[in-house]
Order: structure tokens, then C-alpha cells, then sequence
């Protein structure tokens, strides 16, 4: 099941303000937790958070939203955002790499993902290839890349611990793909 939040809907709402920039760490905060009752309510597979309407996003909103909805774990849903703009992926991208998280960005009009935060190269490649090709097993992936099977292990292992890609009977593949 999808979800999708448009989060300058929630500011709105949780915060009570005509504004559309997520500014301040009490805002982030307030928004962070009306985002996480929607997600329990909702109990999604995976949830579009939709920046699209969205102005400024500093740094401790970034922090208090997207940092610790991903510390928490999100009661097992995969997060996504989406409609942001160059100046807010960057504050959040700070973020992530402070805090060594990563997120995935979800491009609307193409429908492809692609992980931001601080990821390896390896990280990337075995990403780009699940995205291109689709859902593969370790030893799949490692024929497909030229790796080890260790390494592709590795790898997957960790883009699933980061909640990057999902696990069903030990094969690997993007959410919403």
C-alpha cells in the first residue's frame, strides 16, 4: 500500500500557519509527529512525502523531520520524497550525510528512485542496476555488476538496513518499482 503526504498539507494543519516554509526545529517537530500518526494510521508500505508545495526547508527541519522519521525506523514503511527542489535536497542531503542516513528521492513524471545521503559508489551501482534491470538475489546481482558474492551481499545487506530496497525470500528490489 502507498501513502502519499503532502507535507505543506501538515504544516498547515499542525502547526496553524498561512506560511509554506518548513523553518525552525519546534515546526519540524510538530510536523514529524502528525507525520508519524498518519503513518501509523495508515500502516503504508511505503510513503510519499510531497515537498512540491513546500517553500524554504532549513536545516534543523530537515533534522527533525526526515533525519528522525529515519532513525525511528517508520514502524517498518519505506519513505520517499518527492517534488523537492535543488535548495531543499540540499539542506536534507546535509542532513542525511550528518547523521549517515539516506533517503530515496521519487521522481514523479519518470517514476524512477534514486538514494541521496551518504552512500558509496558501490551503493549507487548496485542501486542504478535493481532500477534498471529489476529485482535480482546477491548472486544475481554480483553476475550482473562483475562483483564477488560477497560484496553484492554486502551491499544489498546495507541498502536494506538503510531501507533503500526491499527483501522478499532473500531478492532485493526498489520499492514502488
Amino acid at each position: 500500500m502507498r501513502q502519499t503526504i503532502r507535507v505543506e498539507q501538515v504544516l498547515r494543519e499542525s502547526v496553524c500557519t498561512p506560511y509554506r516554509d518548513l523553518v525552525t526545529r519546534s515546526t519540524g517537530r510538530a510536523v514529524r509527529c502528525s507525520i508519524q500518526q498518519a503513518l501509523a494510521a495508515g500502516a503504508p508500505v511505503v510513503a510519499l512525502l510531497d515537498f512540491s508545495e513546500v517553500g524554504l526547508v532549513d536545516f534543523s527541519c530537515a533534522d527533525e523531520i526526515i533525519a528522525k522519521l529515519l532513525l525511528d525506523g517508520s514502524g517498518g514503511t519505506f519513505l520517499m520524497l518527492q517534488g523537492l527542489r535543488e535548495e531543499q535536497l540540499e539542506a536534507i542531503e546535509h542532513v542525511l550525510s550528518h547523521h549517515d542516513l539516506a533517503a530515496l528521492v521519487h521522481d514523479r513524471v519518470s517514476g524512477a528512485c534514486r538514494p541521496v545521503g551518504r552512500l558509496s559508489a558501490d551503493h549507487h551501482a548496485a542501486f542504478e542496476s535493481l532500477q534498471a534491470v529489476g529485482p535480482a538475489t546477491a548472486p544475481a546481482l554480483a553476475e550482473r555488476i562483475g562483483w564477488n558474492g560477497a560484496r553484492s551481499a554486502e551491499v544489498l545487506v546495507a541498502l536494506a538496513r538503510l531501507r533503500l530496497v526491499q527483501v522478499e525470500h532473500d531478492s532485493y528490489s526498489i520499492p514502488l518499482a
